[in-house]
C-alpha cells in the first residue's frame, strides 16, 4: 500500500467513509449511524476516520486499533495517551478471542506505604496529582505488540496520521475547550513551566503538538525503544525526577504487555468475552449478569423501579467481591471460577428482597473456601473481514498526573491512585481496595476498564466498552440490556440514562434528568439513597452493534464529541 494514501491530507478529503445518518425499522426503532462492511466508534472524528481509512485500504481492525489509538493522543489528550495504559479484548474472524493488557505497573522503588504518612494516614493528592502519582506507561509497548501478532500494514504507516495531525493542529471543540478550561490551573500547579494547553481555550482554535509528533518520529524510525530507551525516555525520565517522582530508566526498559485469556461467561443465549484482571470488569459484569439472569427483566420494563432494584443489587454485591478478592493476577491468586459462578452469585442474592434496599454495611465479600485456577476512553472496531476489537485507554484522571513532559509533547497517567494507598480507604472513584490491590513493584494497579465483545448464536453480536472510573462496569453492563432485554438499537442503548451502586457509598447514582420523580420516590420509600442532582456523567459508551442484516449500527455517546464513521 502506497504512503500517500495515509497521508492527513487524504484522510480528511475522505468522502467514500458515510456521514453519520439515522433511519428507521419497520418497528420504529430509531437507528443510529449505519455502516455496510467496516466502522470506527471513538471519542473523536478525527481519530474515527483515521481508523476508518486504513480499513478501507486494506487494512485489519487490528491495524485500524493501532492508527486510531495513536490519533487519540493527539485529538483527546484528556484520556488518549502514550503515556498511560490500557486493555484490549478481540475477535477474530474465525471466532477466536483473547485479550492484551497493557496496563501501567508500579515503578521497582514503589513501596506499599508511599502515600502514607508518619502516622499512616493518606497524604492527600499524592496518588492523584504530581510525578509521584505516576505509573510506568504501557500503552506504546501495547501497541507494538498488536502489530506483532495482528499487523498487516507497516507500523510507520499506521503512526503517519498521528504524526501529520500533531503538526497540523487540532481544531478544539466546545466540549474540549470547556475541559481544559477546567482543568489548566492543576497544569500550571504541577509542572514547573508554561506547558502549550496552559491557556484560555474557545471553541474554533487550533492546537498543534510539534513536540509530540517528534516523539512520534522517534517511534517511526526506532520502532518500541523510540519511546522506552533513548531520547524519549531521557526526556521522560529526567522530567519526572525534577518533579521529585521516582520512575527510572530501568522502569521504561523492564515493561511488557501481557496477553491475558479474557473472561468468557454465558448471559441467556449471549456469550460474553470482556478484560480478565488486573481490570476487574469481567468478573463484576459476570456476577452481576449471573445474579440477574433468572429473572424475566424485559417484563419488568426498561429503567422500571424493579429493573433498578435488582440491577443494583447485583451490582453492590459485585462490587462488595471486587474490593476484596481482586488485584494483579501475577501477584494474587483470584478464584476467578467461583466468582462468576452461578452457584456462588445465587447464594449472595439469597438476601435480596423486593421489599427493601439491602444496606450496604450488611454487605461484605463472599465467603469462598480455597482458591482454584473517569477518566478514560474507549473505542470500537469491527473490520470488512469480521474482525472485532475493543479497546480502553486511560490516564486514569482528567489529563492524568498533569504532568507533562512538554520536550515529548504528552501528559503522563495517575495509575497509581488505582492501588489501594491504604486498605479500606477509597481511592478517587470511591472504590474501597484491600490487600490484593496493595503496592508492589512492578505490579498492575486493579482497575474498572471493561472493553468486551458480545456473541449471540455463536457470530459476532457486539462490542461495547466505556471511560468513566467505577461506572464503566455498570455503564457496559446496561448497554448491553437496553440491547438485548429491552430491544434498543444501538445509539438508543448508549443514549438511554444510566445508573450506578457500587457497594461504597451506599448510594445509587443517577444520571441528571433521566428518570422522573415519582420513580425515585419509590426507590427511597424501599430504602435507597439517591444521588441525582450532584451526579456526573456515567460512562460514555462507543458501541458497535451487527445487525441481522449483517450491517453495523454504531453507538456514539452523545456526552462527548464521539463520533462513529464506516464504510
Amino acid at each position: 500500500m502506497k504512503k500517500l494514501i495515509l497521508s492527513l491530507s487524504i484522510v480528511f478529503l475522505f468522502i467514500q467513509c458515510k456521514e453519520n445518518s439515522t433511519e428507521k425499522t419497520p418497528n420504529n426503532k430509531n437507528l443510529g449511524f449505519l455502516a455496510d462492511s467496516a466502522m470506527v466508534v471513538s471519542a473523536r472524528e478525527e481519530a474515527s476516520k483515521i481508523g476508518a481509512i486504513i480499513m478501507q485500504n486494506g487494512g485489519n481492525a487490528f491495524d485500524a486499533m493501532i492508527a486510531t489509538d495513536l490519533a487519540l493522543t493527539v485529538v483527546y489528550p484528556f484520556a488518549g495517551n502514550i503515556g498511560g495504559g490500557g486493555f484490549m479484548v478481540y475477535r477474530t474472524n474465525d471466532g477466536k478471542t483473547g485479550a492484551l493488557d497493557y496496563r501501567e505497573k508500579a515503578p521497582l522503588a514503589a513501596s506499599k506505604d508511599m502515600y502514607l504518612d508518619e502516622n499512616g494516614n493518606i497524604i492527600e493528592g499524592k496518588s492523584t496529582l504530581g510525578a509521584m502519582a505516576v505509573g510506568v506507561p504501557g500503552t506504546i509497548d501495547g501497541l507494538f505488540k498488536v502489530h506483532e501478532k495482528f499487523g498487516t500494514i507497516p507500523f510507520s504507516e499506521l503512526i503517519q496520521p498521528a504524526i501529520d495531525l500533531a503538526n497540523k493542529g487540532v481544531v478544539v471543540t466546545k466540549k474540549q475547550a470547556e475541559r481544559l478550561n477546567k482543568y489548566r490551573h492543576f497544569f500550571t500547579e504541577v509542572n514547573n513551566h508554561q506547558i502549550v494547553l496552559d491557556e484560555e481555550w474557545k471553541e474554533g482554535d487550533t492546537i498543534k503538538y510539534p513536540n509530540l509528533a517528534k516523539t512520534f518520529e522517534r517511534i517511526k524510525t526506532q520502532g518500541r525503544d523510540g519511546f522506552y530507551k533513548g531520547e524519549t525516555a531521557e526526556i521522560l525520565v529526567n522530567y519526572v525526577q525534577k518533579l521529585g517522582g521516582i520512575i527510572t530508566k530501568e522502569d521504561l526498559e523492564n515493561y511488557k504487555s501481557q496477553w491475558r485469556n479474557p473472561i468468557v461467561f454465558t448471559y441467556k443465549s449471549l456469550k460474553i468475552i470482556s478484560m480478565s484482571p488486573p481490570s476487574s470488569g469481567g468478573i463484576c459484569n459476570a456476577q452481576i449478569f449471573k445474579a440477574i439472569e433468572s429473572y424475566d427483566i424485559a417484563s419488568l420494563g426498561h429503567n422500571s423501579v424493579e429493573a433498578i432494584q435488582l440491577i443494583t443489587e447485583a451490582e453492590r454485591r459485585a462490587y462488595a467481591d471486587r474490593s476484596y478478592y481482586l488485584g494483579d493476577p501475577d501477584f494474587v491468586k483470584i478464584p476467578i471460577d467461583t466468582l462468576i459462578s452461578s452457584d456462588y452469585v445465587q447464594e449472595r442474592m439469597k438476601d435480596f428482597s423486593w421489599d427493601k434496599a439491602t444496606l450496604s454495611s450488611s454487605i461484605s465479600h463472599g465467603n469462598i473456601v480455597g482458591y482454584e485456577s473517569d477518566e478514560t476512553t474507549h473505542y470500537s472496531i469491527v473490520d470488512s473481514y469480521g474482525n472485532a476489537v475493543s479497546v480502553t485507554t486511560t490516564l486514569n484522571g482528567a489529563y492524568g498526573s498533569k504532568v507533562y513532559v512538554s520536550e515529548g509533547g504528552f501528559f503522563l497517567n495517575n495509575e497509581m491512585d488505582d492501588f489501594s494507598s491504604k486498605p479500606g480507604e477509597p481511592n478517587m472513584f470511591g472504590l474501597i481496595g484491600a490487600e490484593a490491590n496493595s503496592i508492589q513493584p512492578e505490579k498492575r494497579m486493579l482497575s474498572s476498564m471493561t472493553p468486551t465483545i458480545v456473541e449471540k448464536n455463536n457470530k459476532l453480536f457486539m462490542t461495547v466498552g466505556s471511560p468513566g472510573g467505577s461506572t464503566i462496569i455498570t455503564s457496559v453492563m446496561q448497554t448491553i440490556l437496553n440491547v438485548y432485554e429491552f430491544d434498543l438499537g444501538m445509539q438508543e442503548a448508549v443514549d438511554a440514562p444510566r445508573f450506578h451502586h457500587q457497594w461504597l457509598p451506599d448510594v445509587v447514582t443517577f444520571e441528571p434528568k433521566g428518570f422522573d420523580s415519582i420513580l425515585v420516590q419509590k426507590l427511597q420509600k424501599k430504602g435507597y439513597k439517591i444521588n441525582q442532582e450532584n451526579s456526573r456523567i456515567l460512562g460514555k459508551v462507543d458501541a458497535i452493534l451487527v445487525l441481522p442484516n449483517g450491517k453495523l449500527e454504531g453507538g456514539a455517546d452523545y456526552r462527548g464529541d464521539d463520533k462513529a464513521v464506516g464504510f
